[in-house]
């Protein structure tokens, strides 16, 4: 019987590379977490820090430098980070150095609810607390707060925040009741009554063809209100 060697080679080879393979991998196991890292993505402004990041993981999880590789769960860890009220998502993963870096993404709050009960309004419509280590520069909602005076107001923030001249200006929502909606502007001493959330479109466009040409007659300051509740037209009140 003739022995074919070509055969026998190949099926050492693959022996001794699953072999090696095997044993990189238990060495890889047992080797220690050299460094832990905190790195937040996006938004500058933290509202959270990474000191804050380590006790919550130490207190959930234990202590996680010099620990074994092979003992981390790498989702729980993330289960554990996303507990947190301010973190939208988080990514966690060991680099080949023996480095574990978690990298997080913050909720963006988009407006901020002064009432009863205070927090931030953020970009999904959700109520985000308020942070201790930075304060956002987002419109204030006041007046009458419920689910669906939020909802509203959520809807009109989204509005805001697509155009460049009202994010930079609108510093407020007032909600005098359901389907009645307030506007304060940052440089200007009139108050926008909006009335509801349909027609914004239409709303903002009278509103900004009005805003021009009173800007350009200096006449801004002669109004206390400006109504966009009413069909295609702005009314003013005059101080």
């Amino acid at each position: 019987m003739r022995v074919n060697w070509n055969y026998i080679k190949l099926a050492f080879l693959s022996v001794a590379v699953i072999a090696l393979y095997g044993f990189a991998d238990q060495r890889s196991k047992k080797r220690k977490v050299e460094d832990v890292s905190v790195k937040f993505v996006g938004d500058n402004n933290l509202y959270l820090t990474e000191d804050a990041v380590n006790k919550l993981l130490i207190q959930n999880y234990g202590p996680l430098k010099n620990r074994a590789k092979e003992q981390l769960v790498l989702n729980t860890i993330e289960e554990v980070i996303l507990s947190n009220d301010m973190v939208k998502n988080a990514q966690v993963y060991l680099t080949v150095n023996g480095e574990l870096i978690s990298k997080i993404v913050q909720r963006k709050p988009i407006g901020r609810v002064e009432g009863v009960s205070k927090f931030y309004l953020d970009d999904l419509g959700e109520r985000m607390p308020l942070s201790k280590q930075h304060s956002a520069r987002v419109p204030i909602i006041t007046g009458k707060i419920t689910g669906r005076t939020l909802e509203d107001a959520y809807v009109i923030l989204n509005y805001i925040n697509e155009d460049d001249f009202l994010r930079k200006n609108v510093i407020g929502i007032h909600i005098e009741e359901e389907g009645n909606y307030q506007l304060k502007f940052r440089m200007e001493n009139f108050v926008v009554n909006l009335g509801g959330v349909d027609n914004l479109n239409t709303k903002f466009k009278n509103f900004m063809a009005f805003y021009a040409k009173a800007a350009k007659d200096n006449s801004l300051e002669d109004y206390a209100i400006v109504s966009l509740e009413f069909n295609n037209q702005v009314v003013c009140t005059k101080i």
